[in-house]
């Protein structure tokens, strides 16, 4: 069977970037959009040039022109959005429906992946304010998609390791730290922590995979479900040194939303959920879903231990 074609919209952002890459390593004929909208951004403009180096298909398209997205996707099987969500960034969740209209009247299209990536967002209905919008725009994309018939694939990948594992879930830095550490309660929470190379070598084995259609795919591989605490000790151990530990109790980690800036008490909202009330891991994965590492013991993900030791 002839592997799918790829659109990959949000191909220059965080997740996407590897999304094209982990598409053309798998040996698909891979498409990105190139927004019109880009102007004077020379860095996504380098950055799409790079790709079409590499193999890569640009092409041009506008979220303002419909006809434009819908001949965009006319020529592909499979179409992945990747476009931020996350509000300390640029948050355009809804901007997806506009591809869902253009995907609906195409009527091609086998597979639609959804910019989601994070927490599984049909799990989140009880999320705190201001944090659940995240979760409340993304069921509203989902909502669309199947009442279109779509065919889909939700990808929920968890805690990125960017962002959550090399700084030891610290909430304002991105580097480990190397003295002290807070803690969340008592740090025995479940979660999951994912490379996000990993993330998208999953994703693009979804897409020509019957077995994830219209389905759920939770990346979610025993050795990447780890505590805070286990975290912690893998630094350590690398470190050669204990941190100092400050606990940080649930009432004075909400109480600290206080006063925040918008995109800050959706961050405390979203960790929240995370590390103390144990949202990633308090659920078995039914038959809506299924686990990535199952379905593809091929692809070797990377470990925490291993993944930490470049920041050494």
């Amino acid at each position: 069977m002839a592997k799918s074609k790829v659109l990959v919209v949000g191909g220059t952002g965080y997740i996407g970037k590897r999304i094209v890459k982990a598409s053309l390593a798998q040996g698909h004929i891979t498409y990105v959009l190139q927004r019109r909208e880009m102007g004077l951004d020379i860095d996504k403009i380098q950055m799409l040039l790079s790709f079409k180096k590499q193999g890569a298909r640009l092409i041009q398209s506008s979220f303002s022109d419909h006809q434009s997205l819908v001949d965009a996707v006319k020529q592909v099987d499979v179409v992945i959005c990747t476009i931020s969500g996350v509000h300390f960034r640029s948050h355009n969740i809804l901007l997806q429906l506009k591809l869902v209209d253009a995907i609906k009247e195409a009527g091609n299209i086998k597979r639609f992946i959804p910019s989601e990536f994070g927490t599984d967002p049909s799990r989140m209905g009880h999320a705190l304010e201001p944090g659940r919008v995240s979760f409340d725009e993304k069921m509203r994309v989902r909502r669309a998609i199947e009442d279109a018939k779509i065919p889909f694939t939700y990808v929920t990948a968890n805690c990125f390791a960017g962002y959550f594992a090399a700084n030891l879930s610290q909430m304002e830095t991105l580097l480990p730290p190397r003295d002290k550490v807070t803690i969340y309660g008592d740090g025995n929470v479940k979660v999951v922590y994912m490379d996000e190379d990993d993330i998208a070598s999953y994703t693009i084995k979804t897409i020509d995979d019957p077995r994830t259609l219209n389905k759920t795919l939770n990346i979610r591989p025993p050795e990447n479900i780890l505590s805070q605490r286990e975290l912690v000790e893998k630094w350590e151990k690398l470190l050669g040194k204990e941190l100092q530990k400050i606990s940080l109790s649930q009432e004075d980690f909400l109480a600290s939303m206080k006063g925040l800036d918008f995109a800050s008490q959706v961050g405390v909202g979203h960790f929240y959920h995370f590390f103390y009330e144990g949202c990633l891991t308090n659920f078995k994965i039914g038959e809506e879903g299924e686990e990535a590492s199952e379905l593809y013991p091929d692809v070797k993900y990377s470990r925490m231990d291993e993944y930490l030791k470049i920041y050494l």
